[in-house]
């Protein structure tokens, strides 16, 4: 059974309750999904909570004068696992890891930046060089 953590906002905030967000596939039980997260991750699960979420129904259209239906998005379930006290799960951490490099990021290309205006202003100076000389 493939089960995928969710890296959202909410699913931090859960996490200082010891309780992981994963996305699950609709016929998948809660004893199902505590032996998968037991086996993947080495964990001990306490306890598990599911949620079915319906999907939303969205219109289309097949062209200009074809008559236009509805149909619905696919349904999603998440399963709560709350983990025995002391248990981690290491791939929340290393999203949070990934975001911390993206700030380290966003400071290279604030140096980039300053890099291209300096060669900017240096060529702006060998110009106004060359028009002097003439």
């Amino acid at each position: 059974m493939e089960i995928i953590p969710r890296a959202t906002e909410k699913s931090y905030l859960e996490q200082a309750k010891r309780t992981y967000i994963f996305l699950v596939p609709l016929n998948a039980s809660k004893q199902a999904v505590a032996e998968a997260v037991k086996a993947e991750y080495k964990v001990t699960v306490t306890d598990v909570r599911v949620l079915t979420r319906k999907g939303k129904t969205t219109k289309y259209s097949k062209g200009k004068h074809a008559y236009p239906g509805t149909t619905f998005r696919r349904d999603r379930k998440y399963a709560y696992v709350t983990l025995k006290e002391g248990d981690k799960i290491k791939v929340f951490e290393e999203d949070q890891e990934e975001d911390k490099k993206s700030g380290k990021k966003t400071d290279n290309k604030a140096e980039k930046a300053e890099k291209k205006e300096a060669k900017k202003s240096a060529k702006a100076d060998k110009k106004s060089e060359k028009k002097g000389d003439k």
